[in-house]
Formats: C-alpha cells, sequence, structure tokens
C-alpha cells in the first residue's frame, strides 16, 4: 500500500510537472495565428492529464477508474498530435519538443499499463 500511494503521489507531481511544461512551451510560441491555435489546442489537451488523474483517484470503482484514465490517455494522444503539428508545421524547433515528447510518451506507456492492470483485475472478481 506504501507503494500505491508514493507512486499516485509521483505521478501527480509527474503530471503537473507536463502541465507546466506546456503552459511554459505555450507561453514561448510565435505570435503566428497557426501558433496561436496549435498552442491553444495543446495547451488545453496537456493541462487537462493531471485533471483527469486526479478524478481518477477519486474514483467510486475500478470501471470509472479506468474511464477516467483513459480520459487522461486521450488527453495524452491529442497533446502528442498538437506537438507533433506544431514541430512538423516549422511553428517551433523539433529538438525543443523532444523532451516534452518523450515525457508523452512515458505517461501514455503509465496509464495504458494502469488501465491493462485494473482491467484484468476486475475480470478475475
Amino acid at each position: 500500500m506504501k507503494d500505491e500511494k508514493r507512486e499516485d503521489r509521483d505521478l501527480r507531481k509527474r503530471t503537473k510537472s507536463y502541465a507546466l511544461r506546456v503552459i511554459r512551451l505555450y507561453t514561448s510560441l510565435p505570435k503566428s495565428e497557426v501558433a496561436k491555435v496549435l498552442g491553444k489546442q495543446l495547451l488545453r489537451s496537456g493541462t487537462s492529464v493531471g485533471a483527469h488523474y486526479a478524478e481518477a483517484n477519486r474514483a467510486k470503482s475500478d470501471r470509472d477508474f479506468v474511464n477516467k484514465l483513459e480520459g487522461a490517455l486521450q488527453e495524452l494522444d491529442e497533446s502528442h498530435y498538437w506537438l507533433e503539428l506544431l514541430s512538423e508545421s516549422d511553428t517551433i524547433q523539433a529538438e525543443r519538443l523532444v523532451e516534452l515528447l518523450k515525457e508523452t510518451d512515458e505517461l501514455i506507456s503509465i496509464f495504458v499499463k494502469m488501465t491493462t492492470t485494473v482491467k484484468k483485475r476486475s475480470e478475475k472478481k
């Protein structure tokens, strides 16, 4: 139980840190119309991940927990998409996005594993 609480605390910090990184990226974007549109999409999806995770931790059932985590996964997938568009449209240098894309992929992997584990556990009940 102790490890689960520590992992939860770490993941809360990590998703909040992710949101803050997205916010900092957004504020550093060029002032072009394309940057504004893509940046706002990224800002919305990237800052929602931690909120979905927080909601998941208040879930009333395994099914509710998985549903909330899948919401976070959807936001992470969208964030990845907007980051790719920012890079591929030459709105921002790809090198500036490498670490944020890596973190996006790592969070996706963590949330997929968590949802898979809970779904398997629920099936055994």
